[in-house]
């Protein structure tokens, strides 16, 4: 085994906690795209799994040409509250189906697994809490995992090792309806 080989591996060892970015504040899945970043630049596979959303935010092709899988983009471009109910079906299976992806990937030498926006996948009903938590108990032992979203549960909470909360203090949204920007927010 060479040098770098016997480094990663050691890395390895060392992995398997569980990570959460939550809060009402921007920056959850740019902190779990940072997080990426890091550590594929030590060898890592990362697999980042986003819920209800496009796939086409502006993160994603830089993560792709660094070697990070990605499984995105929803159903629909509607929030959750705006959809009919043949869209919610949809949306649903949708998720459990990029859910059901993200497990049986990180059982084949994922090392960093991101759960993009989760809780508001569990929080509209997307996604069954309990499964997630199902599978947190039973992950790969090596398998780290990152959750974002806002309002995790106490359940979730009491799984994670770290809970880091992101706060709005301001946002141009709420003073001034600044819509989400390209290259910004998105």
């Amino acid at each position: 085994m060479t040098k770098q080989g016997k480094s990663i591996e050691k890395i390895r060892e060392q992995l398997g906690l569980i990570h959460i970015y939550c809060g009402d504040g921007k920056g959850k899945t740019t902190a779990s795209a940072g997080l990426a970043v890091r550590a594929r630049g030590r060898g890592l596979n990362v697999l980042l799994t986003q819920f209800l959303k496009s796939g086409t935010s502006g993160e994603l092709e830089p993560l792709r040409s660094l070697g990070v899988e990605i499984i995105s983009g929803s159903y629909s471009q509607k929030f959750v509250f705006m959809m009919n109910d043949e869209e919610k079906a949809e949306t649903r299976r949708r998720c459990e189906t990029q859910f059901r992806e993200a497990i049986e990937r990180s059982r084949e030498g994922i090392d960093l697994l991101i759960l993009d926006e989760v809780m508001g996948a569990i929080a509209t009903g997307m996604l069954d809490e309990q499964e997630v938590i199902d599978f947190l108990q039973t992950k790969p032992p090596n398998l780290e995992v990152v959750l974002t979203g806002r309002d995790p549960s106490q359940a979730l909470i009491d799984l994670a090792d770290y809970v880091s909360e992101v706060v709005m203090r301001k946002h141009p949204y709420v003073t001034s309806g600044l819509i989400g920007r390209v290259g910004i927010e998105r």
